[in-house]
């Protein structure tokens, strides 16, 4: 797949639920590749697959502050973070699927 070699960090979703104000916050933790930075990962867009291949364009609009700020030190010390995005597109991803990012 192109888009797997295009892609600097692959996350694999652990969680996915409904933002009470629109969209959807997506819980992900890093697969491969180096954690991205708050910067590439609220300006790129990336590409979420489902595991029998479907694949949807999300970009994230901003960041969950339930466990506190997001900053690259603690994205690259913990690996995960919860982004919030918006799109129909995005309703459907659920844990499980792959996200690739920033392409």
């Amino acid at each position: 797949m192109t888009t797997t070699a295009a892609a600097k960090a692959t996350y694999r979703v652990i969680d996915a639920y409904d933002h009470p104000h629109g969209g959807r916050i997506l819980r992900l933790r890093l697969g491969r590749g180096e954690a991205l930075g708050v910067k590439e990962l609220k300006s790129g867009s990336m590409v979420a697959t489902s595991p029998e291949g479907e694949e949807v364009r999300v970009r994230a609009h901003g960041f969950a502050l339930f466990g506190g700020r997001p900053s690259d030190a603690r994205l690259a010390r913990t690996g995960r973070v919860d982004i919030h995005v918006e799109g129909e597109a995005a309703r459907g991803v659920q844990p499980g699927w792959l996200v690739l990012g920033p392409t």
